[in-house]
C-alpha cells in the first residue's frame, strides 16, 4: 500500500476518532469540529512523522529526477508535433517587390 493512503487514513481516523467522541458526549458541533480538528493536526506532527518524511522524500524524488521520465509514446508526439508545425519564416524584413 502506498505511503499516502496510509499517511491520508491515520490523518483521517486521528480527527474522526475525536470528533465522533466529543459528538456522542454531546459536546456543542462546532466546538467539536475545533477540538478535533487541533487533536488530529498536533497527533499527526507527533505520531506521522516516519510517514510524513518518506511521502517527501518521495515527491522530492519525483521533482529532482536525473533524467526525465520518458513514456513509450512521448517521441512519436514530439515527432507529430514537429510534422505538423509551420515552418519558420522572417517577417521582420519583408523582400522589397
Amino acid at each position: 500500500m502506498p505511503v499516502w493512503i496510509w499517511y491520508t487514513a491515520l490523518r483521517i481516523l486521528l480527527f474522526a476518532v475525536p470528533l465522533a467522541v466529543l459528538l456522542l458526549a454531546g459536546v456543542n458541533p462546532w466546538v467539536s469540529a475545533l477540538v478535533a480538528a487541533v487533536f488530529g493536526l498536533s497527533a499527526s506532527l507527533l505520531f506521522l512523522r516516519r510517514q510524513r518524511e518518506s511521502i517527501a522524500s518521495d515527491l522530492y524524488a519525483a521533482r529532482h529526477r536525473e533524467a526525465p521520465a520518458v513514456r513509450p509514446d512521448d517521441e512519436e508526439e514530439d515527432a507529430a508535433i514537429d510534422a505538423t508545425a509551420p515552418e519558420p519564416r522572417d517577417e521582420e524584413h519583408p523582400a522589397a517587390s
